[in-house]
C-alpha cells in the first residue's frame, strides 16, 4: 500500500508540475488562397498575416495549442495559368479572423526542462472557426454582402528550436480546409444571388498561412519526487 501510494504521489507530482510549462508569443507570415478565382498554386504566400499563439506543453511529445490569427487573402484571374479564368477577369480581396484550437505532436522529444539546445519537426491539427467577408459578382462587378462565419480544419507542418532558456522559434506551413465555398464570391449564401454563382459547387475553398512564431516559455520545473 505504501509503495502504491508513493508511486501515485510521484506520478501526480511530475504530471502536475510539468503541466505548468506554457508558451505564449506572436506569429508573422504570409497567406494565400486556392479556389475558383485566380492562381491554383497551393503554397504562394503573398498577403500579410499575424497573430498570437499559446501552447500548453503536456509532455515532451505533445502540446495543446490555441491561436488567434488575422490575415488577408487575395486572388486575380489575370495571374492564373488557366485561359478561361484570364478571360473572365475576376479579382477579390478578403479579410479573415481565425481562432484555432488543437494538438501539436512533436516527432522528437522536446523537453523544456532540460538545459541546452533542442529542436524537432512537428504536426498540428484541430478545429478552427473564422470570420470572413461575403460578396458576390454580378456582370463582372464585385458587390459586398457583409460578413459570415465558418469552420475549417487546419493541417500544419513545422519545425521549432529552442533559443536560450526561454525562447522558442517555429517555422511552419499550414493549410486550412474550409467548410465554405464563398471566400471568393463564387457561392453566395443569399438565395437572391444564386444565379450569379460560378465555379465547382462541390469543391470547398482553402486558405494557407506560412510564417514564423516566437514564443516565451514560463512555468516551474518538475519536482521528480523520490520515495
Amino acid at each position: 500500500m505504501t509503495r502504491t501510494l508513493t508511486t501515485f504521489l510521484m506520478l501526480f507530482c511530475i504530471s502536475t508540475i510539468s503541466a505548468q510549462i506554457h508558451e505564449v508569443g506572436i506569429s508573422f507570415g504570409g497567406a494565400n488562397y486556392v479556389g475558383d478565382v485566380g492562381s491554383t498554386q497551393y503554397i504562394a504566400p503573398k498577403e500579410l498575416g499575424y497573430g498570437i499563439v499559446y501552447r500548453w506543453n503536456r509532455s515532451p511529445r505533445h502540446s495543446f495549442r490555441f491561436s488567434y490569427t488575422q490575415l488577408k487573402i487575395a486572388a486575380d484571374d489575370a495571374k492564373s495559368d488557366m485561359g478561361s479564368r484570364k478571360e473572365r477577369g475576376y479579382a477579390f480581396k478578403n479579410n479573415i479572423k481565425e481562432i484555432s484550437l488543437g494538438m501539436e505532436f512533436n516527432f522528437f522529444e522536446f523537453d523544456l526542462h532540460e538545459p541546452g539546445f533542442a529542436a524537432t519537426p512537428y504536426l498540428y491539427s484541430g478545429l478552427a472557426g473564422f470570420q470572413y467577408d461575403e460578396f458576390h459578382f454580378k456582370k463582372g462587378k464585385l458587390y459586398e454582402d457583409g460578413t459570415n462565419k465558418s469552420l475549417a480544419i487546419p493541417i500544419v507542418a513545422g519545425f521549432k528550436a529552442r533559443l536560450g532558456q526561454r525562447l522558442i522559434i517555429s517555422a511552419e506551413v499550414g493549410a486550412r480546409y474550409t467548410f465554405t465555398d464563398n471566400l471568393d464570391g463564387s457561392a453566395a449564401s443569399d438565395t437572391e444571388f444564386e444565379s450569379y454563382n460560378f465555379g465547382k459547387k462541390n469543391n470547398k475553398d482553402w486558405y494557407f498561412y506560412s510564417g514564423l512564431t516566437l514564443t516565451y516559455t514560463f512555468g516551474k520545473n518538475p519536482c521528480y519526487c523520490t520515495p
